[in-house]
């Protein structure tokens, strides 16, 4: 290295102290570095092509446009080269020795001024942009990241352009000087040379795997060959830059599988490419695996956010909203405002502009899929309808998620079958305008449920909800087409009256009650709201019930016993409901009842008969607290049935 022209120069104090912070404050993970370096050299390169595509010729026009990154663990440095632009010692010292000094934004705003003042043709004007656009640095700062690494940074540049074609050298260790000299060396032919002299405690970067690891994790996609020791890591192309006419369905599949580590392929995909409101690609995943969102995965969610190919944030929350959560993919932005770190954004206007175009192309990919493929609709929501179902918070699109929404019902087969809200009203009578639901942990258990018994008698569907989340979404939702959403447990009284009976009991009606009994009956519900004492509000005749003995009702139609157990358990609050309890005036049970205290009033297993039929009707509820008294007080009545039994059949 010769020593002529050799210029020494001192950061001022200022700058020293901005890169104090920027190499020792800024970044969170070392590796970013490799990102900055790469990207920088991908710059280089794309503002060599540009000039090419202009019709200029570049120094050596036979090299390769390519990054190459060299280790030598015996010197303790890592060397990344490209074949681009190249600087002169002007330039050197202007870019280098300047903090926040980006030439890349000198560059693009160059290229906007030469374009309105040049005119240029609109093929040439078209192809210039779209190679402008994927020049990466706007900050400048980014270089200097390297000092994280390096006590030493060696910088050797020969532009690609221009009658002088003298090599120049750039060293600085960041801390209080940087010179600037002219070079002997044959290498670089053209372009830029970065070689990082690496800190005792930064020796991880001379592990080929480790360089290697950063480079796909960050890098994997900069639109230039990337070697690592001669080795190519980039292979996998940005397959969302590509037209979607162009990439078949295989491709799509190993992208996912590179991308997510997947060894199953997705159930689909979306390719998304927006110029208006926001200009991003996209490429968005719905696996054909489902995630626990609830439990263990609950932050593994998010897409990858890149800018102009280079990631800028794994798992970025703010593209899409909880309800997408099952979404894998990636969003890529020319125009995405970064701090001067690129870890941070400034702000999320843009991000919220994107999340917003990423939420209608969704539900209108959905709403295909749900009326062309209604198998892989069905899949998708048995995978990911959990998840979905908190839609119900996005009031914008709250109509457009209802109608993707899918229950099992009492109309359907089986517990598989499933049915849309629209398919619901097409199925209704004449004159109803409420869906009916009813809570359940499965559909034998929805089946069963007292509160059905009126329902099934009158013909009316209704909506099986097996998961906690569900009835929240019901509640959320309020209307659906002007509909309402009702728990069966709250219909009032009348609330079925106008539809005719659709379905024949399958007993025998028992006999109406004489007057007498009337007043008895009367008289028993008095004393079995007086033996279950403050554990109900009332004891009364139920009109919903038709097989069932009893039943526990919310007073004055409050929420759904399901909805209410649950809030308990949120509150951490064990405390049993007082709730009014409902019987049938003509089960057997209820009859025979009745002629025991007609009998006697005060007869013990009166008594004990009442706590049971509280106890279960608290069973069904999912309520009972004390299983054990409702397992003794059922023995000591099954020994005096069976000892009633056998004295009539005199066994």
């Amino acid at each position: 290295m010769a020593e002529a022209g050799k210029e020494t120069r001192q950061f001022r104090a200022e700058v020293r102290k901005v890169l104090h912070i920027l190499t020792n404050s800024l970044y969170t993970n070392r590796e970013i570095f490799l990102r900055e370096l790469v990207s920088n050299a991908s710059d280089a390169l794309d503002k060599l092509r540009f000039r090419v595509n202009r019709g200029e010729s570049p120094r050596e026009p036979d090299l390769p446009l390519e990054i190459r990154i060299s280790i030598d663990k015996d010197a303790k440095t890592l060397t990344i080269a490209d074949t681009g632009l190249g600087m002169s010692a002007g330039e050197l010292a202007e870019n280098l020795g300047t903090i926040a000094k980006s030439g890349s934004e000198e560059f693009l705003a160059g290229l906007a001024a030469e374009a309105r003042s040049a005119g240029e043709e609109s093929g040439d004007k078209d192809k210039a942009a779209a190679d402008a656009a994927n020049i990466i640095g706007r900050f400048g700062v980014g270089f200097y990241s390297v000092f994280m690494v390096a006590d030493k940074v060696e910088v050797t540049s020969r532009p690609a352009f221009g009658e002088n074609a003298q090599a120049h050298v750039w060293i600085s260790d960041g801390l209080g000087t940087y010179s600037v000299e002219t070079c002997d060396a044959e290498e670089p032919k053209r372009g830029t040379v970065i070689r990082a002299h690496l800190k005792d405690d930064a020796v991880e970067f001379l592990e080929k795997f480790r360089v290697e690891s950063a480079i796909r994790k960050h890098s994997a996609f900069v639109p230039f060959p990337v070697f690592v020791d001669g080795e190519r890591v980039n292979t996998q192309p940005a397959l969302w830059r590509e037209p979607k006419t162009s990439v078949t369905r295989e491709q799509y599949d190993d992208f996912y599988k590179a991308l997510t580590y997947d060894a199953k392929a997705p159930l689909d995909a979306q390719h998304i490419a927006v110029d208006a409101p926001v200009q991003f690609n996209a490429l968005l995943y719905i696996p054909d695996s489902s995630q626990d969102f609830f439990g263990a995965d609950r932050d593994f969610w998010g897409l990858d956010l890149y800018a102009r190919r280079v990631l800028i944030q794994h798992r970025n929350k703010e593209l899409i909203p909880e309800y997408l959560a099952f979404l894998k993919g990636v969003v890529d932005t020319e125009d995405l405002p970064l701090n001067i770190s690129r870890e941070t954004l400034q702000e999320n206007v843009l991000l919220r502009k994107i999340n917003q175009v990423i939420v209608k192309q969704t539900l209108s990919h959905l709403e295909k899929m749900a009326a062309n493929d209604a198998e892989k609709y069905k899949r998708f929501w048995q995978l990911h309808g959990k998840v979905f179902k908190l839609g119900y918070h996005d009031f914008p699109n709250r109509e457009r998620v209802s109608a993707l929404l899918r229950f099992n019902s009492s109309t359907l087969p089986d517990a598989d079958a499933l049915t849309s809200l629209d398919d619901y009203m097409a199925r209704a009578p004449e004159g109803q305008k409420t869906f009916w639901y009813v809570a359940a942990p499965n559909r034998e258990a929805a089946r069963l449920n007292p509160h059905m018994e009126l329902f099934r008698k009158k013909g009316i569907e209704v909506l099986y909800l097996f998961e906690p989340v569900d009835e929240f979404v019901m509640e959320g939702l309020g209307k659906y087409k002007e509909w309402d959403f009702k728990a069966a447990e709250n219909a009032a009284d009348d609330a079925l009256a106008s539809f005719a009976d659709k379905e024949k009991p399958e007993k025998e009606a028992a006999a109406p009650l004489s007057e007498e009994d009337n007043t008895s009956f009367d008289s028993l519900l008095a004393r079995m709201k007086e033996i279950l004492g403050d554990k109900v509000k009332e004891v009364r005749v139920s009109h919903r019930l038709a097989d069932s003995p009893a039943v526990l009702v919310s007073p004055d139609g409050g929420m759904s016993s399901s909805m209410e157990k649950l809030l308990k358990v949120m509150q951490k609050d064990d405390s049993l409901p007082v709730k009014v309890l409902e019987v049938n005036r003509d089960h057997p049970l209820l009859r025979s009842m009745l002629r025991m205290f007609k009998a006697d009033a005060q007869d013990r297993i009166l008594a004990q008969m009442t706590r049971s039929l509280f106890d279960a009707s608290l069973l069904l509820d999912g309520y009972l607290k004390d299983p054990q008294a409702l397992a003794s007080r059922t023995g000591e009545l099954l020994a005096e049935a069976a000892a009633w039994y056998t004295e009539v059949r005199k066994i």
